[in-house]
């Protein structure tokens, strides 16, 4: 089993949406992503929090697994803090509160045992940092990156130069157009391919998620679920359980990468099916068996015997 890299955020977040509010609990893309991930293989993480950041989240991150040293804490600054509200359809939020604090200084210098992983996941940070990431590793085989629609408007020559170091880049959809300057998803999808990256996945939320690359077109639903509670992190935990597998497996090919995407998405429906890292934190790996063998068979159907049509 290979370890993982994740950089990214570690924050607070208060969220409403239709089903319930909570104030300043644990969130952040790196934390998400490192407490999926952490399900299938041992991640490191990279981030940087304030003295409000709870030190049991650490503590827990480590029973799973995970290696927290590079984690660095400020004893007196405030950790990232977000705060939003979404409509009842979850699918549009709006953000009411953004503060970097000490995440407003975030050029993390990686432990040296750190240089060496197989796997990184470069969550949504500046370029910039995630270039200073990939110029401190030496022997990873899969790097996977998100990004948002900040960066492609106002980072994006940055933002191309991550692209053409990564194996995986991930987008929505109306990132993917806006990247490619395309209404058409294919032929934006093959825009961003053109970049560097060998292959695009395409988060669509409810809708599930698409992998291109020049060779493969897969599309994958999402997990029906019939209580969503608050869609925060889902992305990144989706990106957490993809690098987890392909780590776990220490495989790269299109198959790998298609059981990556299933796992990724039935690890992100606990996600979402309560606050903060609740819902990940109840997944076991029975319960993570039982959904990805229901995934599968919603997805699957029978070649057709062609003569009898």
């Amino acid at each position: 089993m290979n370890e993982i890299i994740i950089v990214g955020s570690m924050a607070l977040d208060s969220v409403k949406t239709p089903f319930g509010e909570v104030d300043r609990v644990v969130g952040g893309a790196a934390t998400y992503a490192a407490v999926a991930a952490s399900l299938l293989a041992p991640p490191q993480v990279v981030g940087v929090v304030g003295n409000d950041f709870p030190p049991e989240t650490l503590e827990m991150l480590q029973e799973r697994g995970a290696d927290t040293s590079g984690v660095e804490i400020v004893a007196d600054g405030k950790s990232f803090f977000w705060q939003g509200v979404y409509d009842y359809a979850l699918s549009e939020r709006d953000t009411l509160v953004t503060e970097l604090n000490v995440f407003g200084d975030f050029n993390p210098t990686l432990p040296e045992s750190y240089v060496g992983s197989r796997y990184c996941f470069l969550a949504n940070i500046q370029p910039q940092v995630q270039l200073a990431v990939l110029d401190q590793l030496n022997n990873t085989c899969f790097t996977m990156c998100d990004t948002m629609n900040y960066w492609i408007e106002n980072e994006r020559a940055a933002l191309e130069e991550v692209l053409s170091r990564v194996d995986l880049a991930l987008l929505n959809d109306a990132e993917t157009r806006q990247l490619a300057g395309m209404t058409n998803l294919a032929r934006a999808a093959a825009y961003v391919l053109d970049m560097g990256p060998d292959f695009v996945v395409i988060k669509k939320g409810e809708y599930g998620a698409t992998l291109v690359s020049d060779a493969e077109y897969f599309s994958i639903p999402s997990y029906p679920l019939p209580d969503v509670v608050d869609p925060t992190g889902a992305g990144d935990s989706f990106a957490g359980g993809m690098i987890g597998l392909l780590a776990h497996q220490d495989e790269c090919s299109t198959r790998q990468l298609r059981r990556a995407m299933a796992f990724g998405t039935v690890i992100a429906s606990a996600a979402i099916e309560d606050f903060s890292l609740a819902g990940l934190e109840r997944l076991d790996t029975s319960e993570l068996r039982r959904r990805y063998d229901a995934l599968r068979e919603i997805v699957r159907f029978d070649a057709m015997e062609w003569e009898q049509i």
